[in-house]
């Protein structure tokens, strides 16, 4: 019987992976995870529309640790549809864990404003060329979940020249919050090969498999409480449970090394 709850286990598992990659999504040893969200101030203006090409982001601070991240959204986007609270999302994937000095985004040439129901350029052309430079001097953990808003004031970026004509000197603030704690250990012996579930005080349930060569486990994304750790492993070891485990945004939990004993 045991065998078979474990087997299931195992399928319940794999199926809540495939749709939901947020809670299982453990990434590499040594990542965190970043969503970039870009954002914006309010304008007196009716569209203000940036052509969004690339996000670049310095985690050497020097010419060397420039990486390009995968964008969700690129092309012509209206800043003004991202104010009062709104936003869309850059990026959102797992991120090595580490420093992030600066970042840089790169705009194309379709950038237009819309005023009294005409459409005028934006001239950017440093944007266009090596792209908006600005600092972020951030440091991400390992095993935790950060969200990064590029909060760009277009009332203050744009500049209404006197012919006529528009400008775009970007005023961009980026600023950085944890969104979730982790979990993390490591099962002993190894060929225990457990199923970990972390469950909330609301019955809300994560879960993970324990890495096959090192036992280690990762369970992240997690909001601030209480939460008991159900480990399942395979049929030869007996299931444990970990009550009272507290979770702290922004930080790990670390709960060392959990061992098993065998069955019979």
């Amino acid at each position: 019987m045991k065998k078979v709850l474990y087997v299931i286990a195992l399928a319940v598992l794999f199926f809540t992976a495939c749709n939901d990659d947020d809670n299982n999504n453990n990434g590499n040893e040594g990542d965190g995870r970043l969503t970039i969200r870009l954002t914006d101030a309010p304008a007196d203006y009716e569209e203000v529309l940036i052509d969004l090409q690339e996000l670049w982001i310095n985690i050497a601070d020097d010419s060397t640790g420039w990486t390009e991240l995968p964008l969700e959204v690129t092309g012509q986007i209206d800043l003004l549809e991202l104010a009062n609270g709104n936003d869309t999302i850059l990026f959102d994937d797992n991120f090595p864990s580490g420093k992030i000095s600066q970042m840089r985004m790169i705009l194309g040439s379709n950038n237009e404003i819309k005023v009294d129901g005409e459409y005028h350029d934006l001239k950017t052309p440093s944007a266009q060329q090596s792209g908006l430079k600005f600092n972020i001097n951030e440091t991400l953990e390992e095993g935790i979940e950060y969200e990064m808003w590029i909060d760009f004031d277009a009332a203050r970026s744009v500049v209404e020249k006197g012919n006529g004509q528009f400008s775009l000197k970007p005023v961009i603030k980026v600023f950085t919050e944890a969104s979730g704690g982790s979990i993390t250990g490591v099962v002993s012996p190894v060929d225990a090969r457990a199923l970990v579930q972390a469950i909330s005080a609301t019955n809300d349930t994560t879960s993970t498999l324990a890495d096959t060569l090192t036992g280690v486990f990762l369970i992240r994304g997690l909001e601030a409480g209480t939460y008991k750790l159900d480990f399942t492993p395979d049929t030869a070891y007996q299931t444990r449970e970990i009550k009272n485990v507290d979770v702290t945004v922004g930080m790990v939990t670390d709960l060392d090394t959990v061992f098993f004993t065998g069955s019979n």
